[in-house]
């Protein structure tokens, strides 16, 4: 982002993830409650990086796996004779994506308690700079009324 910018810069989705990674604006006189809430959000989207670069590598390696073995099961080529790519019927799919979700399950049970322990904190810590911010203004209003 460029030198001037006041904002948090949103990027193109990651390759693995899917997820649009976050430039955060570092304001020049941050303080330690709002540089604390910048770091839970940062740490909050190398979380879910991880996890879900994680997650999508092993869906895609297991959907491969498991395409190839229904294919060869059926004495076919992972690509027909004009050279395209051999598929399965959504019937066949589905058996896959049950088995998958099944398999996860425990994975995904955890990753959304994490998930939703590091957004309330994040949620709390947003309450409270909101809160400061509006006592530092009304302090300021109350300051230059008086003068």
């Amino acid at each position: 982002p460029p030198a001037h910018s006041h904002s948090d810069w949103i990027g193109p989705p990651d390759k693995h993830s899917n997820l649009r990674p976050v430039i955060f604006y570092v304001p020049p006189e941050e303080s330690a409650l709002e540089r604390r809430l910048r770091e839970a959000r940062q740490e909050a989207q190398a979380s879910n990086q991880r996890f879900w670069a994680r997650h999508n590598r092993a869906f895609r390696q297991e959907k491969e796996e498991f395409i190839y073995s229904r294919l060869k099961a059926k004495g076919l080529e992972m690509r027909d004779e004009s050279g395209q790519k051999a598929t399965l019927n959504a019937e066949e799919m589905a058996d896959f994506y049950k088995d998958f979700l099944s398999k996860n399950f425990k994975k995904h049970l955890q990753y959304n308690r994490d998930w939703y322990k590091r957004n309330f904190r994040i949620t709390f810590l947003m309450g409270q700079v909101a809160l400061v911010r509006a006592l530092r203004r009304l302090r300021w209003r109350k300051k230059n009324v008086e003068q």
